[in-house]
């Protein structure tokens, strides 16, 4: 089922009445605006027909398909079979229904009896990001960046349980009123977290993050307005000449995938350990070490945290370490790591800017370090990170890369940050697409300059600069 089928399955089926059938990846579900509930399009007598309707085609399926050839057939193939039947079952007890009401009968047989219900449609749709249920409500998703509200709902909390018990127990969890929150990663690398009564007081709510089965390339974020051609560069450079990457943003503006991308850089010929609470990241370098945190068991034993996987992976004789993101007191052995001769290190931070990364970042030391000063923790982060590289998501939903900013070891506080590339929003036009451009700056007076210059990239990197406006005049610039 779900982590087994691929995404790609496509060809429609045909009913027994001559429609076209709609396929997995159909899209067929409609986006509601706000404030409308899709029970309102329908009086009682209706929604009460309907569900009898349903409850004699369904019992009547079941005594007429065999439900583990069903599944051993594949999503196309037992949909296509369930089509058949369905349209049997219509014509031998006389039925009078609808094209509407057929498909629709189509559409929640085939989701309970393949896969997870309601959820079904959904999760082989290649432009849905996330989906997100809310109890009984209808269900949102997130398309292109922007959360749109559907007409697909779940019947009661009993059936939404029974999903949420399905999904969990693919990968060895539970979750129950002992257990009630449970995060889990399902076969295909989607992230679940599930959370049921009594922490969840309107039923239980899910939100699913859907894994890309492709990795998108910095190239493909110049054509989105992501990033600007010379800024593509100038990150290329970054992760070529093994700088120490941060990637900051907030809650799904896309930092892994920007990390993903960066990656995408290293030579082959290095060593590469990753650290990650869910393994993520798809790295084409053929020496890749992938470690994963590991979740308490029910008895609350057995937990492997992030810190023990960065801590271990400096005994792997690492050329590169990539940390999934940081968010404890591992903050500490990472920039250790990158401050003992592991150049080229990546890592993700929840932040707003670049000023809030280095706070962010010496609360994340504190955390496990608490006698250590912030001064202490600023100067070790200032001499460790390089680069930061800020993505933000935009009210249009789209990701943009808002700052490129070198992290200087010399200099008081926020002197120490010297931006390269930042965006610069229209503010003159109020579009419902955010306009702007990306400007680089000022040129690198640090770390960043003298890698280039140890890797034969400075001209790149200048020219990169100049594809952004840079000139030796640039105000702001001091040319040294």
């Amino acid at each position: 089922m779900f982590g087994q089928k691929k995404r790609n399955e496509t060809g429609p089926t045909t009913s027994p009445r001559g429609r076209a059938a709609p396929s997995p990846e159909a899209g067929d579900f409609r986006i509601l605006p706000a404030g409308i509930d899709p029970e309102s399009v329908e009086t009682d007598d209706q929604a009460e027909r309907y569900r009898e309707l349903r409850r004699v085609v369904f019992s009547r399926l079941v005594e007429t398909i065999d439900a583990a050839q069903l599944l051993r057939g594949g999503i196309v193939q037992g949909r296509a079979q369930i089509a058949t039947a369905l349209g049997d079952i219509i014509i031998d007890e006389g039925l009078k229904v609808s094209a509407l009401e057929e498909d629709r009968l189509l559409n929640e047989i085939s989701d309970d009896m393949l896969g997870f219900g309601p959820l079904e449609r959904f999760l082989t749709q290649g432009n849905i990001t996330e989906i997100m249920v809310n109890g009984t409500d209808p269900i949102y998703v997130e398309i292109d960046g922007v959360l749109r509200r559907t007409d697909v709902q779940f019947r009661d909390n009993n059936q939404l349980f029974n999903v949420c018990q399905r999904m969990v127990n693919l990968v060895g969890r539970r979750v129950d009123e002992a257990s009630p929150i449970c995060d889990a990663r399902l076969q295909d690398g989607s992230r679940v977290n599930v959370i049921v009564p009594p922490v969840s007081v309107n039923g239980p709510a899910m939100t699913i993050r859907l894994f890309r089965q492709d990795v998108i390339t910095l190239d493909q974020m110049v054509e989105k307005g992501t990033i600007s051609r010379g800024g593509a560069e100038l990150l290329r450079i970054l992760a070529t000449t093994r700088c120490n990457v941060m990637v900051v943003g907030g809650t799904g503006s896309g930092k892994t995938t920007m990390l993903n991308a960066l990656t995408g850089y290293i030579d082959p010929a290095e060593r590469i350990v990753t650290c990650e609470d869910t393994a993520e990241l798809r790295l084409p370098q053929p020496h890749v070490v992938r470690l994963e945190t590991r979740p308490p068991n029910v008895e609350g034993k057995g937990q492997i945290p992030m810190r023990d996987l960065v801590r271990n992976c400096l005994r792997m004789r690492p050329d590169r370490i990539i940390v999934g993101e940081v968010r404890g007191p591992e903050a500490f052995d990472l920039l250790q790591a990158m401050n003992t001769g592991h150049d080229g290190s990546m890592s993700t931070l929840h932040a707003n800017s670049p000023q809030d990364a280095l706070s962010r970042m010496t609360s994340l030391v504190t955390m496990g370090f608490g006698s250590l000063s912030p001064e202490v923790i600023e100067d070790m982060f200032q001499r460790s990170v390089d680069v930061i590289v800020q993505v933000d998501r935009m009210r249009d939903g789209a990701r943009r890369v808002t700052h490129v900013t070198e992290v200087l070891d010399f200099g008081p506080g926020d002197q120490r940050l010297h931006d390269v590339l930042v965006f610069e929003p229209d503010a003159r036009r109020r579009d419902e697409i955010v306009p702007g451009r990306h400007v680089a700056v000022a040129r690198p007076v640090g770390e960043i300059l003298r890698r280039a210059e140890l890797f034969g990239e400075t001209d790149n990197l200048l020219r990169a600069l100049q594809m952004d406006g840079w000139s030796e005049a640039t105000p702001g610039d001091d040319g040294s």
